[in-house]
């Protein structure tokens, strides 16, 4: 009977929206696909299949390799293959050293057992402002460490404000804002648009607006 392989655990390196993706080192493995610390050698997995070697990114990959003294080789997969991949890869034993994904895939890897916490790769994430390093957690325990973060903004039509007689540095919170859109209205325009893209990015979109409005997932009539 043979023996199924130990699950490969990686450290998730964050990247991504709502706060980026969450990324980490990994821990040592003897798979003979995934590098380890002796070698010098690591494998990453990121979500940028857009990015080829003559990037930035792969640039900036291969710079901050040279300044550790290792050798990283790096492979892009679509973002929701990259998931799928991840988990097949752990159960086989040849999952990759870094793995760069957007936070919500955290929890989904973690409760695979996918993930190394920075408590066993000794990653100092006590420098990390709470809100960002909060994208990289599942269970009270730290998977991924965020590499960026993503923020929203309000663009405005200067023409379309000045015509219903809304100065822009007069909205301040949700009063004014409302206020500012029914004059817009009045005037016959559109108040405001969201995107409403049928994916994560779509709820990225609006649920800043949704929590700032006070409002709970937990409290549909809310």
């Amino acid at each position: 009977m043979t023996t199924p392989p130990t699950p490969r655990r990686v450290l998730a390196l964050g990247a991504g929206l709502a706060l980026l993706a969450v990324t980490g080192l990994a821990a040592c493995s003897s798979s003979d696909k995934g590098g380890t610390a002796a070698d010098g050698q690591y494998t990453l997995w990121d979500p940028y299949p857009q990015f080829d070697g003559s990037s930035a990114w792969a640039k900036l990959i291969g710079t901050c390799a040279a300044g550790a003294g290792i050798t990283i080789k790096r492979t892009a997969y679509d973002t929701t293959d990259l998931t799928n991949k991840a988990l097949l890869a752990a159960q086989q034993g040849n999952a990759p050293d870094v793995l760069i994904v957007d936070n919500p895939v955290v929890s989904t890897l973690a409760d695979a057992g996918v993930l190394t916490t920075t408590q066993e790769t000794g990653v100092d994430v006590s420098r990390i402002a709470p809100n960002l390093i909060a994208a990289g957690q599942s269970g009270g325990k730290t998977f991924g460490i965020p590499i960026g973060a993503n923020t929203l903004a309000l663009f405005y039509n200067k023409k379309v404000l000045d015509a219903a007689g809304v100065d822009p540095a007069s909205v301040k919170d949700w009063a004014s804002l409302n206020a500012a859109l029914d004059k817009v209205k009045a005037k016959g325009k559109k108040g405001i648009t969201f995107s409403a893209i049928g994916t994560e990015e779509g709820s990225f979109q609006f649920l800043p607006w949704f929590w700032g409005a006070q409002g709970r997932l937990t409290q549909l009539d809310g």
